[in-house]
């Protein structure tokens, strides 16, 4: 009687890590199901059995990500003794995570599903809030800057968040385009040399702007 499902020797977590990396290269709508199954050695029944879906081989592949690349980020949030420490060693890590050897260029958060049709809206929608919660770890440490007396009482501390995320999309894109670790490191400097102006008191925006 022939086995479905599994075949002998499947490793479920290096198939995992291997379609993390196909996802993070190509972007969820870009790849199609021979691809993954290439990736991870496996035949589509296979996958199927194991994952489920395309989609939830998909959201899989993004919490391995957030578990491996993402582990330096919260490490930075979490043990660097001001929040200043923190944001500059959150730039660097990522620095030097987006333009590693071993993995596909830039953020696979920021990168994996920017452009989807609306049938993928999930897909879309779903690495958006990740992105969104990724303002707010920020902002709950910039917070906890506040209470120490690393910022001032009032710092926009959403406003300060908001600000180096966008650094770090756009160091994210740049890597995809090709720069290197010393670009990077550059545009990480460049932008923690803008702290003070960026933890000032701004004004606040006039009525329906």
């Amino acid at each position: 009687m022939t086995t479905r499902g599994r075949p002998r020797g499947f490793d479920r977590d290096t198939a995992l890590e291997q379609a993390m990396k196909v996802f993070w290269a190509t972007g969820y709508e870009a790849t199609s199901m021979a691809d993954l199954t290439s990736a991870m050695g496996i035949a589509s029944p296979s996958l199927y059995a194991a994952f489920g879906s395309k989609e939830e081989l998909f959201r899989e592949a993004v919490a391995l990500y957030g578990a491996t690349a993402g582990r330096p980020v919260a490490r930075a949030l979490t043990e660097e003794p001001t929040a200043r420490a923190a944001v500059n060693a959150v730039l660097h890590a990522n620095a030097y995570a987006y333009t590693r050897a071993d993995t596909p260029g830039g953020c696979m958060i920021v990168m994996a599903a920017t452009n989807c049709s609306e049938s993928n809206a999930p897909v879309r929608d779903h690495l958006a809030q990740i992105r969104k919660a990724g303002i707010e770890d920020l902002t709950v440490r910039l917070e906890q800057g506040v209470r120490d007396g690393d910022l001032a009482p009032g710092t926009d501390t959403h406003g300060v968040a908001s600000f180096y995320t966008a650094v770090l999309q756009g160091m994210s894109v740049q890597a995809r385009d090709g720069a290197s670790r010393e670009d990077l490191e550059m545009l990480a400097e460049r932008a923690m040399s803008a702290w003070e102006a960026v933890i000032a008191q701004w004004p606040s925006p006039a009525p329906g702007r």
